[in-house]
């Protein structure tokens, strides 16, 4: 561990800015307006650790946490977060009885789901709020137009149940021609007014909600935003949107290699000049993709520098030739800003012809996540400490 380093153990770390998702939760939320914002935190909130980032959206001021399966919102649970927590995806019969007990508020697509949550909540002396979804056109989850009503109808029969919610997913939102999603959001707006009596509609995602405002509705389900990202070039940018989360690790090794020397798996990059390399300590393991070998920079001392070689499962190497007072220990910047520099997730995602939503919830466990305020570590989580308070 080095001086300023956030935690002991191997240095590679994952910072994530409180500040800069308070900033987006509620450029979002201003954004929605009157509609409220459920705040998606599913897979892991995006890389970014559900548990701390559902606790700060929620202190931001979003209304309710979406996940993807009930041991999303167990998590959650757990981790103490009270605020109401959608679960968007797949709910198995079995699993009817833990999402009663944890309070959580399923998407219902099945009688056989509906049976076992009836059973349990009259069991267990409650009412589930359920959600039922419409599949306007994505052909995904959800059911079609008469397979919805006649779910609905049947939901509202059984005790134990209230159907709090009708929404459906749009497919294309984040691209330049809004006519699908303009098409999907009529075929809702239609099964919408055939079921009157169902109080909470949404439909909007982040690209949704930047640029069809009208599809706002009762909620917004904002996910990449919430991170920083914009969901694609082909929307508006009106909401300032700060990327929350940057990864970093150090110099661990400096070697200097002749002209005609190679570096690593494959030999796939050769000096051509006297060279300094350095080794840090991040790889594909931690969720730096392979693809990005020869091809990405990193910054160290505020400069560029190319990754050398093919990236390893557990370190990289970098060409710092360029760099100046370049010395053993000095911090390199994968994601993030690092003076008047920046590698962005769009950026690696470009390079390896992907979406920033992938690179960002393909930081894997094993980086532990630093959680800021004003510049301050305020918790940290990692395989070996569970998302706490830093004690002061």
């Amino acid at each position: 561990m080095l001086p300023g380093d956030p935690l002991p153990g191997r240095p590679a770390w994952a910072e994530i800015d409180l500040d800069a998702l308070t900033e987006n939760v509620r450029a979002l939320k201003d954004q929605a307006r009157p509609a409220g914002l459920i705040a998606m935190v599913k897979a892991n909130a995006y890389g970014h650790g559900a548990v701390m980032v559902a606790r700060a959206a929620v202190e931001a001021g979003a209304d309710r946490l979406g996940v993807t399966c009930v041991d999303e919102g167990v998590e959650l649970r757990e981790g103490g977060v009270t605020a109401p927590i959608l679960i968007l995806g797949h709910t198995p019969p079995h699993d009817a009885e833990r999402t009663v007990r944890y309070d959580l508020t399923p998407t219902v697509n099945g009688r056989d789901l509906a049976d076992a949550l009836s059973r349990h909540a009259v069991a267990l002396g409650r009412t589930v709020p359920v959600h039922v979804k419409l599949d306007s056109g994505m052909n995904r989850y959800g059911l079609p137009e008469e397979g919805l009503l006649d779910l609905a109808a049947y939901l509202r029969r059984l005790p134990g149940l209230q159907v709090e919610g009708l929404y459906t997913h749009f497919a294309a939102a984040d691209e330049a021609d809004k006519a699908f999603t303009r098409e999907q959001f009529r075929r809702f707006q239609a099964v919408a007014a055939r079921l009157p009596w169902i109080p909470l509609r949404h439909a909007a995602n982040t690209a949704g909600l930047l640029d069809l405002p009208e599809t706002a509705l009762d909620f917004v389900r904002c996910g990449i935003g919430l991170y920083g990202y914009y969901p694609s070039d082909e929307v508006r940018r009106d909401a300032p949107l700060r990327p929350v989360l940057s990864l970093k690790s150090r110099l661990v090794r400096l070697r200097r290699l002749e002209p005609g020397e190679t570096v690593g798996y494959g030999r796939t990059w050769t000096a051509r000049r006297p060279s300094l390399v350095g080794l840090a300590a991040v790889g594909y393991g931690d969720g730096y993709r392979r693809a990005l070998s020869n091809r990405a920079h990193v910054l160290v001392r505020g400069r560029r520098a190319p990754v050398a070689g093919r990236v390893s499962m557990d370190q990289t190497t970098i060409d710092i030739t360029d760099v100046p007072g370049v010395q053993e220990g000095d911090e390199v910047v994968f994601i993030g800003t690092q003076g008047e520099e920046v590698v962005t997730a769009d950026e690696l995602a470009a390079l390896c012809d992907t979406i920033s939503y992938e690179i960002l919830t393909g930081i894997s466990a094993r980086v532990p996540r630093v959680y800021l305020r004003q510049g301050r570590v305020v918790a940290v989580q990692s395989l070996v400490q569970p998302p706490a308070a830093v004690p002061r």
